[in-house]
């Protein structure tokens, strides 16, 4: 029973129990930011799986789109469980951008474009994780939750960090 409310329930900063329908509005706009860019990114993984001319990029990609979604399921499902609408759209400005990089890469060519982009992509959704487990004001239990997704996010930036800095020493 204790378990069961804790997940509906949580602690605040001073370690007294709050009421399940104690207001959430921050960790919900937090945890809906973060959702949005996580969109963003399997959608700019689906992308670049689309627009890489290697098989083994591809592979690379469709994986981390796919962890990705599950991510953004995981996200949303905390958002339910805090008594919020989870966001189930990215970013306006990110579909700006993929189509300004789908254009640039039709006319730039080659995967060493599509993997500046991906990396680039990826040190925004990693500072926008950073920022949100530096956020203290949020409950020591969603702060988990942001540093156990960003443990994620971090690997699949450190993969196309290195991704790319190995395309690029081969130039």
């Amino acid at each position: 029973m204790i378990g069961s409310s804790l997940l509906i329930g949580r602690l605040t900063n001073d370690n007294n129990m709050r009421c399940p329908m104690a207001n959430n509005d921050h960790e919900i706009s937090v945890l809906n930011g973060l959702i949005e860019t996580v969109i963003d990114s399997a959608d700019g993984y689906k992308n670049a799986a689309g627009a890489t001319e290697t098989s083994r990029f591809t592979e690379i990609f469709q994986r981390r789109g796919s962890e990705r979604q599950r991510l953004t399921t995981e996200l949303q499902t905390q958002v339910r469980v805090l008594g919020g609408t989870p966001e189930d759209d990215g970013t306006l400005l990110a579909s700006a951008h993929r189509m300004f990089t789908n254009l640039r890469n039709k006319i730039a060519g080659g995967d060493k474009a599509v993997i500046d982009e991906v990396e680039a992509g990826e040190d925004y959704i990693k500072a926008k994780f950073e920022d949100a487990i530096e956020d203290r004001q949020v409950s020591p239990s969603i702060a988990a939750i942001i540093q156990n997704a960003y443990e994620t996010v971090k690997a699949g930036h450190d993969e196309i960090r290195d991704l790319k800095h190995a395309i690029h020493a081969g130039e």
